[in-house]
This record gives structure tokens, sequence and C-alpha cells, in this order.
């Protein structure tokens, strides 16, 4: 059976394994700490940066974007629209929120492993900066909840969990239609749930 190598906390890793689930494709999750990274990871990708998805026939698939490709074309298609201007919008909305879990990452490891005398707080309002632009862009727009679940629906759940459990309080004024889309999506496609961030 296919690994996934994962951290549970991880957006990246959340929209993999939801992916994964979606496209119909069994693995076996496998838990990998990033930070004293061990020897497996390191040897499946050099960064030491999960997820990886290890095929039944050896070799590593990397980054998250990667693997959702190789999901995609392993599952004959099943998570991106076979219209080409609905499969662009569903990548760039997977790219966008890709972008926001960049930012609030660096936000989070710049607090987490810097002494707290050396945090920059102009790296940190740079940080936060876009991720309110990226947030503000996708509230205005039309998101409806699917009828069929493609990629950027996973990465825009995973995002809004990642969020919710790094910066809870921080992000969610004036963004309700966000936070009543990741509710009824949870709703609609409870099977998903279990592979959110979780602290």
């Amino acid at each position: 059976m296919p690994k996934i190598l994962f951290s549970n906390a991880s957006p990246y890793s959340a929209k993999v394994r939801m992916a994964a689930h979606q496209a119909g494709i069994a693995f076996e999750p496998v838990t990998t700490e990033t930070v004293n990274p061990p020897a497996s990871l390191i040897e499946a990708n050099p960064l030491g940066k999960i997820p990886v998805f290890i095929p039944d026939d050896g070799g590593a698939i990397y980054d998250s974007r990667v693997i959702i490709q190789y999901l995609n074309r392993e599952s004959k298609g099943s998570l991106f629209p076979r219209n080409g201007a609905k499969r662009l919008e569903a990548e760039q909305m997977e790219a966008l929120c890709d972008g926001i879990c960049d930012a609030a990452l660096a936000h989070v490891y710049e607090r987490r492993m810097r002494p707290e005398e050396h945090v920059s707080q102009t790296w940190l309002e740079r940080q936060w900066d876009k991720v309110e632009r990226a947030l503000d862009l996708v509230n205005d727009q039309k998101i409806s909840l699917p009828t069929k679940v493609h990629a950027g629906h996973l990465a825009l759940r995973a995002t809004l969990a990642y969020l919710a459990l790094r910066f809870e309080g921080k992000w969610e004024k004036k963004r309700g239609k966000l936070t009543r889309w990741a509710d009824r999506f949870d709703r609609k496609f409870p099977e998903l749930a279990k592979y959110l961030p979780k602290g």
C-alpha cells in the first residue's frame, strides 16, 4: 500500500490526504517529525519536508502540488474539472491557498524558532499582510458549496482549518462567508474532516 509521510498540523498534509481519499487511493499514513527529520524522511525528500507520497513501486513524490497532480492522473482526472477554464480556477485556488499557508507558517516559525528579542515584527506584519490580502480575495469571490470536490476546494478547506488552529480569532472578522463555507463543507463531506490540521 502507498504511504503518505505527514504531520497532523500541516495544511499541505491535510490537502494531500483529503485528495487521496477523494481520489479513492488507499494509503498508509505515517506521522513524521520535521524539526528533527528522521533518516526515512531525508531519504524520501532531501529537503526534509512533508508531505511525501511513496507509491508501491518505490520512489517518492513531493511537494503537495506535485502529489495532487500525481493523484489526479492516477485517478483519471478525479481532482480537477475537465473544462480548461474551470481547471485553471481550481489550480489558482490551490496555489493561492498554498501561498496563504506559506505566509502563515513563516509567521509561526518566526515566533517559534527565534528568541523573543530577535523576532522581527516587520517580518511578521509582512507575512500577515499576505494572508489578509489573499483571504480578502477569496472571501470576495463567489464560493459555493461544491457538488463535486476538486483540489482547490480541498486546499481552501485545509487552509481555513490551519488558520483556525494557529490563528483563532485573528482572521475571521468580516470573513463570515469563509467560516460558513468551511462549516457547511464539513457537514456535507464529513469523511474528509478527519484529515484536517490538528494540534
